[in-house]
Order: structure tokens, then sequence, then C-alpha cells
């Protein structure tokens, strides 16, 4: 099957509890309001919490199940605010049916002889640093729910390496590693991991790290949720350790 041709149900993720980070615009944003739409309830994560009421606005005047809102700042969360966070969804939900890691940031387009040690830290505590500590705190919520599933954000560039991809590249061949770790190691047949690669799709990070493209060439968010939709539900209950493209 061609995961851009999946077809879901209408109430594919209906009780769901999921939590997206990362959910201010492009793929983030869509994937809240396409998950909202077929009837889950999600936790909205984002730095702008001005993003985060537009989208919580939006999400309810649709008719979809009431959202909730979860102010963390995942570049420099402690072990304590990590804590908080688990006990906060516990207290409103009792269990978390999914996770989609989708917060990224791009770093800098240069080579590696001249990366900047700070863009590269903070590029390794976003795009690997959060995953696995959010992963790894919210795990006691996972094993409640009957079917979860947690949705690591790849990248090609993840796969092969790429000349002035610094950072980003190795964060995200980390990503692949963290997703394959998880999976092995994870005793709870109730709890899957797999990871998305978006591809090139139109949003801010990409037009940033190919400024001369045309955004128009490329799919928007919205034609990819499919695959986004497939993993986040119960029929790919057999994938677990996998990593996919969303465009395929």
């Amino acid at each position: 099957m061609k995961l851009s041709e999946y077809q879901p149900r209408s109430d594919l993720l209906k009780d769901k509890v999921i939590l997206i980070t990362g959910v201010g615009d492009g793929i983030g944003k869509t994937a809240a309001l396409s998950y909202a739409l077929h009837g889950a309830t999600v936790v909205l994560h984002g730095r702008s919490l001005n993003k985060l009421e537009v989208i919580y606005d939006e999400i309810e005047s649709l008719g979809a199940p009431q959202p909730a809102i979860l102010p963390l700042q995942i570049s420099s969360a402690s072990q304590r605010d990590y804590e908080f966070l688990v006990q906060t969804l516990e207290q409103q939900f009792g269990r978390l049916d999914g996770v989609l890691h989708n917060a990224g940031i791009l770093g800098d387009r240069v080579p590696l002889a001249d990366y900047d040690l700070q863009t590269w830290d903070e590029v390794f505590a976003v795009n690997l640093r959060a995953p696995f500590a959010l992963t790894q705190a919210l795990l006691p919520l996972l094993e409640k729910s009957t079917q979860a599933s947690v949705i690591f954000t790849s990248s090609g560039v993840g796969r092969e390496a790429r000349a002035l991809w610094g950072a980003y590249s190795v964060s995200k061949f980390g990503v692949e590693a963290l997703n394959q770790i998880f999976a092995q190691e994870n005793t709870h047949p109730n709890i899957r991991f797999n990871c998305i690669n978006p591809g090139a799709t139109r949003t801010a990070m990409r037009a940033k790290a190919y400024p001369q493209e045309d955004p128009l060439s490329l799919p928007t968010p919205e034609q990819i949720m499919p695959a986004y939709l497939y993993l986040m539900g119960e029929d790919s209950l057999h994938l677990n350790g996998q990593s996919l493209d969303a465009q395929n």
C-alpha cells in the first residue's frame, strides 16, 4: 500500500489522547487538526502560546474534542519539568495513547568545519534530547493505553548523510537509532515506536533550507497526512521500529 493513498475511517482516533510537539504551524498544526477531526483529544505543544491558542480555538470551532495546551520549553526542560508534565497529564487524562514528536529546528547549513558549537547544542536539544527525554518520561502513561503509538520525525538526511546539513543530519541519524532502540527494548506489546520521514513538504523550515526552491512545487502538509494518520491508528499495529516515508 502507498501511504499517500491510505484512506482512514472518520473515527480512526476516537477517544484517543495524543500529544503533539511543535504544533505552531506546518506539519504539526496540520496533524493536530487532522487528529482532532478523526476523534482524538489532542494535547498541543509549541513555543508560541498565541499560536497554540489560535489552533485550540480552531479545533473547538470544528466541533472536534476539546484539546489541551501544554506549555513546555523542550529545548531546556529539566527532569522536574518532565515529572510535572507527566503528573499534569495523569491527573487530566489518566493515560496517553499517542505521541507525535514533530518539533525540530534546522540549525545552520554550513560545513562542519565552520559549525557554531552553541547552534549544534541547540539543534541536538530540540531534535534528539527532547524526543528521548519526553518519551522516557511518558512511558508510564503510554503503558496505560490499550494501544499506544509513538512517532518520531526523521529525514532523508537522517538515513544518508549529506554535505552542509550538519547538526540537523546528525541529530536525525540519532532519531533513527532512538526509535529502533526504544522498539527493541520495549516490553509492552501495547506500545509501538516508528519513524516518519515527511519528505520535501511546503513548510517554513523547508523554505529556510532551500530558499531558491518554489514552494508551490511541493506537497502541502495536508497532502502527507494519510501517513501520519496511518501510523497513529490501529491499521499500523503490526509496525514497530520501522521508518516510513510519508510520500511513498
